[in-house]
């Protein structure tokens, strides 16, 4: 049994997870409604917020059928917001220590890289090894408010960058364009509803790189081009198009993810497509990566989301079937600019 803890932004969480059964517990404090009034995540008010909430969790876990059967620890440390890694990576190793279980550190990016392939084992714990290695090589979209990447994952576990953006990433630009149309943080989600009544073909927004060989991303000229529109209408005429723009800007941000993989996923050789991170929460974003695969003839691989965003069963999971990407207690720190293949 693994106990995952998360803590690199404004999540605590814990998770409880056998190799031979699947997820045997998650539990998850949110801070949204803390920081929602700030317009963004406060890092001082986040790590506060973890000290005070990772008692009543660990309570609360502790009570789960399991919890006595943990045999090896795993912590994020990294990247995140340096306070908040330290309050996970203090709870790990107290525990480690009194329990006198080993620990490893999880490369965060590394957790939702894998996450995709949580349902494939739930499905089928005895057999998964063996289901794992038919979905190799594997092409993963990453797409969160922080990092926008695609990803190879070989037949040997090993991760590969092949692209990834120059300027905001995907949930970035989604947050900072909800911002500019006057919604509350975190605005993607907001965007989405409004969406869902409005014409996404109103308004054209720039494609960021349109090369096809031009693997890069590239957002920050979709919200200055929201921005400059916005400049051009008064209150009445916005009200009118709210929701034709916020359909419109949320499908530009899609549909350069979408060409993106397309590009990427024609110029090689892949058993499988997976999508990851908190944007895979879109429901847009999600049926467009369905068609894409079923075109392409591959089986797509989502998150489910409630594990899209930050949460301690990627961790635990990643832990387990990826050792090799883990970093050992002996060498265990927070570390908050650590990217997806483990450089700094």
């Amino acid at each position: 049994m693994w106990l995952g803890v998360e803590s690199s932004c404004d999540e605590s969480a814990l998770a409880l997870f056998d190799p031979a059964a699947g997820l045997c517990g998650e539990w998850v404090h949110s801070q949204v409604s803390l920081h929602q009034r700030y317009g963004g995540v406060v890092p001082d008010l986040a790590s506060r917020e973890h000290l005070g909430n990772f008692g009543w969790l660990l309570g609360e876990a502790s009570r789960a059928e399991g919890f006595e059967q943990v045999e090896r620890i795993a912590v994020t440390c990294g990247p995140g917001l340096a306070g908040c890694l330290a309050i996970g990576l203090s709870l790990a190793k107290s525990l480690a220590l009194a329990k006198s279980l080993p620990l490893v550190g999880v490369n965060h990016l590394r957790g939702h890289a894998f996450s995709p392939f949580i349902p494939l084992h739930s499905e089928d714990p005895t057999g998964f090894r063996q289901r794992l290695a038919a979905c190799l090589p594997h092409l993963g979209l990453l797409a969160s408010g922080g990092n926008t990447l695609l990803f190879r994952i070989s037949e040997s576990l090993e991760i590969t960058i092949l692209a990834q953006t120059v300027d905001d990433a995907a949930g970035e630009a989604l947050d900072k364009g909800a911002k500019l149309l006057g919604m509350d943080y975190p605005g993607g989600p907001l965007m989405e509803k409004a969406a869902t009544g409005g014409n996404p073909e109103r308004f054209d927004f720039p494609a960021g790189i349109p090369e096809a060989r031009d693997w890069r991303f590239s957002f920050s000229g979709l919200k200055t081009s929201l921005r400059y529109r916005l400049e051009k209408m008064d209150d009445a005429q916005l009200a009118l198009d709210f929701n034709d723009l916020c359909a419109s800007y949320q499908q530009a941000v899609v549909h350069q993810l979408i060409r993106k993989t397309r590009h990427v996923l024609r110029a090689g050789k892949y058993a499988s497509l997976g999508l990851s991170g908190g944007v895979a929460n879109n429901t847009l974003l999600r049926e467009s990566m369905e068609t894409l695969a079923e075109k392409e003839r591959l089986p797509l691989l989502p998150a489910l989301k409630r594990h899209t965003g930050d949460n301690a069963a990627m961790i635990a999971f990643a832990a387990w079937v990826d050792p090799a990407g883990c970093l050992p207690a002996e060498r265990l720190s927070f570390h908050p600019a650590l990217t997806l293949t483990g450089e700094e």
